[in-house]
C-alpha cells in the first residue's frame, strides 16, 4: 500500500513540473509574438536626440540659419543701396529746383551767354544724372568755357569738363589735362566768372 502511494505521488510531482514548463514556454512565446524589441535594442526605444528626428531637425536650424543671414545681408545691402538712391535722387531735385531760381531771378542771363533758359535747364539736369553734385554755377562755367577754348583746344567740350567734375576735379585741374595750360586755365576761368557775373546784372 504503501509502495502505491509513493508511485502516485511521484507521477503527480512530475506531471506538475511538466505542466510548469508548458506554462513557462508559451508566456515566452506570447511575449516575442506582441512585437516585443528585437535583440539588442531597450525596451524603450533609441535614446533621445538620436536617430532620424535629430537629423531633420539639425538640418533644419542649419538651414534656417542660413537663411536668416542671407535674408538679412540681402536686405541690408538692398536698404543701402535705396537709401543712397533716394539721397541721391533728393540731392538732384534740390540742384535743379536751385537752377530754376537762379533762371527766374535772372531772367535775361541765358541770352546774354548766347544760349536759352531751357537749354541750360535742360542740359544741366541730364548733367545731375551722372553728378549729382554738381551745382548749376559750374554746369555754366562749363558750357562757356567749351565756347570760348574750343577752337584753339578742340578737347575742350562741355562733356569733357564736366567728366573731369564728375571725378572730383576742379575745372583748372580738368581744363589742364585737356590740353590747357596752366595760366591759361587760370585766365580762361576768370574771364568766364566775369562774364557770368555779368549777365546775372540787372
Amino acid at each position: 500500500m504503501r509502495g502505491k502511494v509513493t508511485s502516485l505521488t511521484i507521477v503527480l510531482i512530475a506531471s506538475a513540473f511538466l505542466l510548469g514548463m508548458e506554462s513557462v514556454a508559451s508566456a515566452q512565446g506570447r511575449g516575442r509574438g506582441q512585437g516585443g524589441p528585437p535583440a539588442g535594442v531597450p525596451a524603450g526605444g533609441p535614446p533621445s536626440g538620436v536617430g532620424v528626428g535629430r537629423g531633420i531637425g539639425t538640418s533644419s536650424d542649419r538651414s534656417n540659419g542660413r537663411a536668416d543671414t542671407g535674408r538679412s545681408t540681402a536686405s541690408d545691402r538692398s536698404n543701402g543701396r535705396s537709401v543712397a538712391g533716394l539721397d541721391r535722387a533728393a540731392l538732384q531735385r534740390q540742384n535743379a529746383q536751385s537752377a530754376d531760381k537762379d533762371l527766374n531771378n535772372h531772367p535775361e542771363m541765358a541770352a546774354r551767354l548766347h544760349t536759352t533758359a531751357n537749354d541750360l535747364r535742360s542740359g544741366y539736369q541730364a548733367a545731375l544724372l551722372t553728378n549729382p553734385n554738381l551745382k548749376f554755377g559750374q554746369y555754366v562755367a562749363a558750357t562757356r568755357l567749351a565756347a570760348n577754348l574750343n577752337a584753339r583746344f578742340p578737347n575742350v567740350t562741355t562733356g569733357a569738363i564736366l567728366g573731369g567734375l564728375a571725378k572730383g576735379n576742379s575745372i583748372g585741374q580738368t581744363l589742364q589735362s585737356l590740353g590747357v595750360g596752366k595760366d591759361q586755365a587760370r585766365d580762361a576761368e576768370r574771364a568766364v566768372d566775369r562774364e557770368i557775373k555779368e549777365a546775372k546784372k540787372h
